[in-house]
């Protein structure tokens, strides 16, 4: 469970151009602390605020949903995840859970799996009945993923890059939703 000092929160498209800047932040820490999150090292700032450009698009177009952890108090972001909502006509039952990110100084205080229940609920009243994600087999996430429920699927070896360019295996797993 997160302390009181954070909230989370869905985003307009509006807003997640304004935090623009802070998305990035996230980004740009997460890389460089070795997540391999779809980008290299370095991250630069314009390449991590044109990545959140194009989510904010998205966000304001309704193909994705963006949840930000904020601390209540500086309002300072704190970790991100979005679903993605734009699928195939044939599988517009479910949703993708995509970029759960949390700043490392904010880490072991219950925030991913915060972010990660509230991504649920929200897919749940868009009407979606399953979720799909995809992370780096052995991490931190894989591990929170199965604590909260989640059906691990398989994994595929040298699937990705961790940001300095070595290959890592990538597990898949699914969650229905009631």
């Amino acid at each position: 469970m997160t302390d009181s000092a954070v909230s989370i929160r869905s985003l307009s498209g509006e807003e997640a151009h304004e935090r623009n800047v802070a998305l990035g932040e996230v980004l740009m820490d997460c890389v460089e602390g070795g997540a391999s999150v779809g980008f290299m090292s370095p991250l630069s700032q314009a390449r991590a605020q044109s990545f959140w450009r194009i989510v904010a698009e998205d966000v304001a177009a309704g193909r994705r949903k963006l949840l930000i952890a904020e601390d209540s108090t500086t309002r300072g972001v704190l970790g991100t995840v979005h679903l993605v909502l734009a699928q195939p006509d044939n599988q517009a039952h479910r949703a993708d859970v995509s970029k759960m990110l949390v700043h490392r100084k904010a880490r072991r205080r219950g925030i991913g799996a915060s972010l990660m229940r509230e991504v649920e609920g929200e897919a749940r009243a868009l009407g979606k009945t399953l979720l799909v994600l995809d992370t780096v087999t052995g991490s931190d996430a894989e591990r929170l993923y199965g604590r909260l429920g989640w059906t691990k699927v398989g994994v595929i070896p040298d699937f990705a890059l961790w940001p300095d360019g070595r290959p890592c295996a990538t597990t898949y797993f699914y969650k229905p939703l009631s």
